[in-house]
């Protein structure tokens, strides 16, 4: 397990029942964001990146 993968842990172990919206999640990514700017470029990607795992991938 990665250091990061804690954070992550956490969220599951005490909100992993909990159903929430894409727009509820948007919302609390800028509002991170907002409280802590130099995260915005990994936040931006991480969005980006759960916006397009759908995507057919170019061969």
């Amino acid at each position: 397990m990665y250091f990061t993968d804690r954070g992550i842990e956490e969220l599951a172990d005490r909100r992993g029942a909990e159903a929430v919206s894409l727009e509820w999640l948007a919302g609390r990514l800028r509002e991170f964001v907002d409280l802590n700017p130099e995260f915005e470029t990994p936040v931006d990607r991480l969005a980006t990146w759960l916006a397009r795992l759908d995507d057919e991938e170019d061969d």
